[in-house]
């Protein structure tokens, strides 16, 4: 089975995951950094190389020239989707430096918080091999979602920005994907998504759904 593709059956979760957060010092890292953080993070920790169970959101910063990220002075986080009785296996990383192609980010004490259930989901970058353009990916991406018995519907957000593609390089190679948004899901749905995402590549921060927060 290839990185973009979910088995035809639903799969167990036999543990529940958790978020574990680092907060981060630093003060710029490159806007394409899932693979990146992926290396820096299983270069300090290496027995998380190549395990299954591993995701890494993307980090949150404000977009600067020349393909960087500002980080905020405060509040800025390293993110992990893991199971939770896998959480021995990233506290290691607590107080270490990763280098992310010359930028050093320091990660601090790590917080886990559930995975908690709400209505609409977004990824910030799902990747799913071989569909490459808007249309052949969102019908791919409900596939996927029947694949795992969840009801909902899927949307590629719009603001102008090509309908959210999203480009993800790895070893010098381009990785086409895009933003994606789900709605109307149930409690069970929402919690089974955040958990097995959509598409491949979770440890370099794709396919990982979190909460729509509301403005009120």
């Amino acid at each position: 089975m290839d990185a973009g593709t979910l088995p035809t059956t639903r799969p167990a979760i036999e543990t529940p995951y958790i978020r574990v957060t680092f907060p981060v010092q630093g003060h710029y890292l490159p806007a394409d950094h899932g693979y990146l953080l992926y290396a820096a993070i299983t270069k300090c920790v290496p027995s998380l190389h190549g395990v299954s169970w591993l995701g890494t959101e993307l980090i949150s910063g404000l977009p600067q020239s020349q393909g960087l990220l500002a980080l905020p002075a405060h509040g800025g986080e390293v993110r992990l989707r893991i199971p939770a009785d896998k959480l021995a296996y990233v506290l290691p990383l607590a107080g270490t430096y990763l280098n992310l192609d010359g930028s050093t980010l320091r990660l601090g004490l790590p917080v886990a918080h559930p995975v908690v259930p709400a209505p609409s989901l977004y990824a910030r970058i799902v990747t799913i091999k071989k569909f490459t353009e808007p249309e052949s990916f969102l019908v791919a991406a409900q596939r996927q979602l029947a694949q795992l018995d969840i009801t909902g519907s899927l949307e590629l957000p719009q603001d102008g920005r090509s309908r959210h593609r999203r480009i993800l390089t790895i070893h010098g190679r381009k990785v086409v994907g895009f933003s994606l948004a789900a709605h109307g899901l149930s409690e069970d749905g929402s919690i089974r998504l955040q958990t097995v995402g959509l598409g491949g590549r979770r440890a370099m921060g794709c396919g990982l759904f979190n909460p729509i927060r509301r403005a009120t």
